[in-house]
């Protein structure tokens, strides 16, 4: 997609006069407000089935936005099928209990029975959106992690954990992606990182939130059209100390975001994830 094309999010939600104003109000307002093309499938004309349209629209779209609000079954399994093309979501709900729990490191907004809180929250999402659908039509690279496994190991003492990280870079367009210099990868202090059996050198930060940054060595220089290559690296913390009478658990959850920095030959372009992963003695 060229990077003057107008952004595209295709909204899925009940088809339910409840959520109209929901809708038009709370989503489309703000969506064009920032230059969004946002459209559901009820305001569009096809010739194929309905459901053929909706899996066709998630493809092309550059971002979903969904109302998982009453747990509707066809709403959870179109944000499943978005999930599964990697595109980027933003999950709505009047009510906590409407996501689940392996959902709920994704970007979500709880907006109750406010519009107006939903037109704020949404606003400011779809801006950060805004931007990371940037970045990638500038580099040329999407950037995405794959499902990341924790082993958990334990001394006498120490329990600590090793993340096995493995990060897609996808060059979808028909151009020659930017020169990749070199990978920083933002973490909280306290990680270790590793790659090809090798410390990766670290600093201090230059990006608020994030204390810490780790070089990584790209896997290439540059992405051809239409191509991929895969980074792969691991990061090692310690989770808890054993004091007296202190048991260690059989498996920690680590959550919170962390940011991929391409260093190119035209500028840096950042890349802002969800973290969460089980780590586990036995990881699966």
């Amino acid at each position: 997609m060229d990077s003057n094309d107008q952004i595209f999010a295709f909204v899925l939600m009940p088809f339910d006069t409840a959520f109209n104003d929901i809708y038009k109000l709370g989503i489309k307002e703000p969506a064009t407000t920032l230059g969004i093309l946002a459209e559901r499938v009820d305001e569009q004309m096809f010739q194929e089935g309905i459901l053929e349209r909706i899996y066709r629209q998630i493809e092309l779209a550059d971002l979903v936005v969904a109302d998982m609000t009453g747990q509707n079954p066809n709403v959870f399994y179109e944000v499943g099928y978005a999930h599964a093309k990697g595109k980027l979501c933003v999950l709505l709900t009047q009510s906590t209990e409407d996501i689940p729990f392996d959902l709920k490191h994704h970007r979500h907004i709880v907006y109750g029975s406010s519009i107006g809180l939903l037109r704020t929250l949404l606003t400011e999402e779809m801006a950060w959106a805004k931007a990371q659908i940037d970045t990638i039509r500038s580099s040329r690279i999407k950037v995405s992690f794959k499902e990341t496994s924790g082993l958990l190991e334990k001394s006498k003492f120490v329990a600590w954990g090793t993340v096995e990280f493995k990060v897609d870079l996808h060059n979808e367009t028909t151009n020659t992606s930017a020169e990749i210099d070199a990978i920083y990868f933002y973490s909280k202090k306290g990680w270790t990182l590793y790659q090809d059996g090798k410390d990766c050198p670290m600093t201090d930060s230059d990006v608020p939130d994030f204390p810490v940054r780790h070089f990584l060595a790209p896997p290439v220089r540059r992405l051809n059209k239409k191509s991929w290559a895969q980074l792969k690296f691991s990061a090692k913390r310690v989770l808890a100390f054993a004091t007296e009478g202190e048991e260690f658990k059989d498996s920690y959850r680590l959550t919170g975001r962390t940011l991929v920095r391409l260093v190119t030959t035209e500028g840096n372009f950042d890349y802002e994830f969800p973290l969460d992963v089980a780590v586990d003695e036995i990881p699966f």
